[in-house]
């Protein structure tokens, strides 16, 4: 199992969270899913430039909790910082940048809001699962929502209003974002086993 498992959980910890915790395992599988999905779905450059952002997004919540260096409320179940919750940052820009995405692909409908809310409230349980096993607080996990958000709508902006005419018009560039996103997504999966791997230890 991987971080929150059994060896981590506490007398006080209810049946429910306990539940969670296995839950929560399976956030980091969802996300990586999500974009694998839309990678096969649309395997255009909107999905590398996805791909790509979220490796960006990665390294951004990593800059950000060294330069805040805020702790996590409970210290014995992980170490490291806390702010802002990289799950929740990871989560937001999957669930933003997805939502953004199909709207602009398949058009606003009723289907395509109901997938949307969908979408938000799956995104929003998991995040608030890191409160739940206290492996956050409540603001580290706004924090990381909303800065997972904003860095979605950004790379989309870029998408729209610099880049999408590039890939359209130049082979270099379409071969540079292709070749980008391969190996960013190389080794951003890289990362994850490894990280995994040693939090099965």
């Amino acid at each position: 199992m991987a971080v929150g498992s059994e060896e981590h959980v506490g007398p006080s910890v209810s049946a429910l969270e306990q539940e969670s915790l296995i839950e929560d395992g399976g956030s980091k599988w969802i996300v990586a899913a999500i974009f694998g999905g839309l990678l096969l779905l649309r395997h255009d450059g909107l999905a590398f430039w996805a791909a790509i952002g979220s490796v960006l997004n990665m390294m951004l919540s990593v800059t950000l909790k060294k330069t805040l260096k805020q702790e996590r409320p409970d210290s014995r179940l992980s170490s490291g910082h806390g702010m802002p919750s990289s799950h929740a940052q990871a989560i937001f820009y999957t669930v933003v940048f997805v939502i953004i995405s199909v709207i602009q692909w398949q058009g606003f409908s009723g289907a395509t809001a109901i997938l949307g809310l969908f979408v938000v409230a799956t995104g929003s349980y998991f995040a608030w699962l890191r409160v739940l096993e206290r492996y956050h607080t409540t603001l580290q996990v706004v924090v990381g929502a909303f800065v997972g958000s904003g860095f979605a709508v950004l790379l989309f902006w870029a998408w729209e209003a610099i880049v999408h005419k590039a890939y359209d018009s130049s082979l270099l560039v379409r071969i540079l974002i292709t070749v980008g996103a391969a190996g960013f997504s190389l080794g951003f999966i890289s990362h994850v086993i490894r990280h995994w791997l040693k939090a099965e230890d």
